[in-house]
């Protein structure tokens, strides 16, 4: 049974408001209210908004338009919603980076620390990356960088060129702050706000009516 309180009181998830200022589908995301074991935030929750949606994509890819990009690469699980969607906006192939265990085919691995500093494995399948192959890598979220920088490896490891990095944040962490140094990098969060993502709590959650977080 769920805490008394615990859960998001209703709120319109498609109201689109007149001026869409970059990043204002931001806060539709949710808090944590789960508490320990689940991550901090559920960027999810904007996708449910179609105008959010797209606009998220476009804001991701607005430094990559005029990039060659050969092949969108999004990271299990959720980097499969918007690689999936950034492959299609770009008409370029999707290929999914997986958690170790779930390919049926000869696979490339490489172990991995993610945001919660567990040990994990990833792998992509063999027949996928060629020398040379410009790849724009896409993720939900970039918190210590352990599995963007695991997806990268797995890329360059064949000779793969990382085109790019995109994500809806990217953390100021050790890790975040490396990939943004190394690579051609775009989120969606504006200067203002990366503040408030780095601690982890943002003031729109106050909007969504929670009356108990465990964030």
């Amino acid at each position: 049974m769920d805490p008394p309180g615990s859960r998001l009181l209703p709120r319109d998830l498609w109201r689109i408001p007149e001026t869409r200022k970059k990043g204002w589908y931001l806060a539709l995301m949710a808090p944590n209210v789960k508490g320990p074991g689940y991550c901090w935030l559920d960027p999810s929750r904007l996708y449910c908004n179609q105008q959010g949606l797209q606009d998220c994509i476009t804001d991701l890819l607005q430094p990559f338009w005029e990039d060659p990009i050969d092949l969108v690469a999004g990271i299990d699980a959720m980097g499969f919603i918007l690689g999936a969607a950034i492959a299609n906006t770009l008409q370029k192939g999707f290929l999914a980076i997986r958690k170790a265990g779930h390919l049926c085919v000869e696979t490339y691995t490489q172990p991995y620390a993610d945001y919660s500093l567990r040990q994990k494995v990833m792998e992509v399948r063999t027949d996928a990356i060629t020398p040379g192959l410009r790849v724009l890598l896409v993720d939900q979220w970039i918190e210590t960088g352990g599995t963007m920088q695991a997806a990268i490896q797995l890329v360059e490891q064949q000779g793969g060129i990382v085109a790019g990095v995109a994500a809806i944040c990217i953390e100021d962490s050790e890790g975040g702050r490396w990939i943004q140094a190394q690579y051609k990098c775009s989120h969606c969060v504006p200067n203002h706000l990366m503040p408030q993502f780095n601690q982890h709590q943002l003031e729109s959650f106050s909007t969504l009516g929670v009356r108990h977080s465990l964030v």
